[in-house]
């Protein structure tokens, strides 16, 4: 739900003050009734808005694909003034968010859309979208280790499902090794979290894929929208 003179600010109509003004004067109907009260909550994918008789389409659903660095904060906005996905959106003019977090030292592919309902459904882990991680850890795992994973690791907020393991690379000499991860959920922290449980900690985490979208042709802090294509079979995965 959001702030009907916000949703006719966006959409086109006036700024948020003469909004403010065409509510007050009872320019403004929502569902058949004019509305003169401020703060008025409306939902613009249901409800019908209209001015003087106009009705108000909502706001055009969008979706972007962005090769998100490391050391960027998967948020709007920062209070401590830090780096953030937004910062690289800012001639985009709708209203966007992350689906999902990357952490601030995790880079990779992050979606970003104001289709509220495709981003919830592509979070639920009950749709079973995979998301594709190249990880680098401390140390050399053994496949016993790694087996786990594929199992499902018991983790402090419960088991985890079972992940794909695909061995990448392993460098005797410094220690370290590289594999790719799949899962279908997403925790808070969730592969390092898995990593950790069995004693190799992350080093480097990168998002390769989401579904089967992938970062080719983009550099890092770049994007580009979705195409049409793109969007229908995102959301035939989650119908």
């Amino acid at each position: 739900m959001e702030r009907l003179h916000k949703v006719l600010a966006h959409a086109g109509v006036a700024s948020r003050r003469k909004a403010e003004k065409m509510i007050e004067d009872g320019r403004v109907k929502v569902n058949g009734q004019v509305v003169t009260q401020l703060g008025t909550l409306v939902d613009p994918a249901q409800d019908k808005i209209e001015v003087d008789g106009q009705t108000i389409d909502p706001e055009p659903k969008v979706y972007y694909l962005f090769y998100k660095p490391t050391g960027v904060i998967t948020s709007v906005q920062d209070p401590q003034g830090r780096k953030v996905v937004m910062d690289f959106f800012k001639n985009i003019p709708q209203r966007i968010y992350p689906v999902g977090r990357l952490d601030r030292n995790t880079s990779g592919l992050l979606l970003l859309t104001n289709d509220g309902e495709l981003a919830h459904r592509l979070m639920h882990p009950s749709f079973h979208v995979d998301k594709v991680y190249r990880v680098t850890v401390k140390g050399i795992p053994s496949n016993e280790k790694l087996s786990r994973l594929e199992r499902g690791i018991r983790l402090k907020d419960g088991w985890t499902a079972p992940a794909k393991v695909e061995w990448l690379h392993k460098d005797m000499a410094e220690n370290k090794a590289v594999v790719r991860i799949t899962i279908h959920e997403g925790r808070k922290r969730q592969v390092r979290r898995m990593l950790k449980a069995i004693g190799h900690p992350v080093l480097a985490l990168h998002r390769e894929r989401y579904a089967f979208l992938n970062l080719e042709g983009l550099n890092e802090g770049e994007y580009r929208p979705l195409t049409p294509e793109e969007v229908r079979r995102l959301k035939a995965l989650v119908t």
